[in-house]
């Protein structure tokens, strides 16, 4: 009997994200630099620089708990970014975005478009771990959002992908909330650039929600669509 095709890529999904496989509790070692070779000078000191004003930053008692700065990870000439919550305890002690569980599903859930963490760029609301892992703080958000929106403005991404109700909030407004805003693009302009925008569950909410991974799967079928109608996949790969 022929299968129908949607089935088929339907159970390849859940076939890379399935929650029922066992995970490592380990992080990802990821402390090996990817060199990039169309990344320019300019845009590794821009980085730099906005590394270093961020690890100046004063009177932040997320600084107090946390073991290193998590800036930044994957290639800084792509132009699809993704931002997430901010740092747990792996990602606290690999100084790398999403390291551990969630980092693992979040690997699976790109390689099912066919991107992965050499095509895509991912960074966190804040760059330090709240204690326990706790959600940050309006105020801690607030003091790290002008950063981050300096952190967008230098990769100037043609897609941005929200993970979570922490990310939407920082960037769409608090009067959003991820189970209504997930599934639709948003065109909003950053600065000084003007971004498509779609938000998503946290990887870390899907593995307690593992239900919600179905539409989690309509939200990265969204982003296949339109890196191939804008002609993003071959900018993304550069």
């Amino acid at each position: 009997m022929k299968v129908n095709n949607k089935l088929s890529k339907l159970i390849k999904y859940y076939n890379l994200i399935n929650h029922n496989l066992i995970f490592s509790e380990n992080a990802i070692n990821r402390c090996k630099k990817r060199d990039f070779k169309n990344e320019t000078k300019n845009l590794t000191q821009q980085l730099n620089d906005l590394e270093r004003s961020i690890s100046e930053i004063k009177n932040c008692s997320l600084k107090d708990y946390a073991t290193k700065m998590v800036f930044s990870d994957g290639n800084p000439n792509s132009k699809i970014m993704i931002i997430g919550e901010g740092p747990g305890a792996n990602e606290d002690k690999e100084g790398l975005p999403f390291v551990g569980r969630a980092g693992q599903l979040l690997d699976r859930m790109l390689k099912s478009i066919d991107l992965d963490r050499d095509n895509v760029y991912i960074t966190n609301v804040v760059n330090y771990r709240p204690p326990e892992n706790r959600k940050p703080t309006d105020e801690e958000i607030n003091k790290y959002l002008p950063f981050l929106k300096r952190h967008i403005n230098i990769i100037k991404p043609k897609i941005l992908l929200l993970l979570g109700s922490t990310a939407l909030n920082a960037i769409l407004g608090n009067e959003v909330v991820i189970s209504k805003a997930r599934g639709k693009w948003y065109e909003k302009k950053i600065d000084k650039i003007t971004i498509s925008i779609i938000a998503s569950f946290h990887p870390a909410f899907l593995m307690r929600q593992p239900e919600q991974k179905k539409l989690a799967w309509i939200d990265l079928k969204m982003i296949r669509q339109k890196m191939k109608d804008s002609g993003l996949k071959k900018i993304a790969l550069k």
